[in-house]
């Protein structure tokens, strides 16, 4: 009886875990332009396609600001004037992005999981519009 308490646990938190990302406004329903609603802004879509190292959801980082987590299957967006930005997460070690963005213009972050040491390790990286938008479609609104 141990032995399936301690096969079924995991299981159990990873099924909860899961249905965080399937709350949200699915993307391609969202209503709305997917520009910034102030034309003197600019948008950064954050997204995560894997479920893979479904546990490991770190929290992403602008310029040291925690903006939300790398939930598989999810996405979200900040606004933010044109400038340079550093797009972080953290696991066991620290991943860097680093991008420039316009005023009005809208970039595509795709938060990537590999294997670390210890834990999976998510990077974030630059992913041109029509890639995103063909990864991004039926991903699960997580921001606030």
């Amino acid at each position: 009886m141990r032995n399936a308490l301690k096969l079924v646990a995991p299981l159990a938190i990873a099924v909860v875990v899961a249905g965080c990302a399937t709350s949200g406004l699915k993307y391609s329903d969202a209503k709305g332009p997917a520009a910034a609603s102030d034309p003197n802004l600019g948008r950064i879509y954050m997204y995560r396609t894997a479920i893979v190292g479904l546990a490991v959801q770190p929290e992403v980082k602008i310029n040291g600001e925690v903006i939300g987590r790398a939930t598989p299957k999810g996405y979200f967006y900040v606004d933010r004037p044109a400038g340079t930005y550093e797009i972080t997460t953290t696991t066991e070690v620290e991943r860097k992005l680093s991008l420039t963005l316009d005023k009005g213009q809208t970039r595509y972050v795709k938060l990537n999981i590999s294997f670390g040491f210890f834990i999976g390790h998510v990077y974030p990286e630059l992913i041109d519009t029509d890639a995103a938008l063909k990864d991004i479609k039926d991903l699960q609104y997580t921001g606030q």
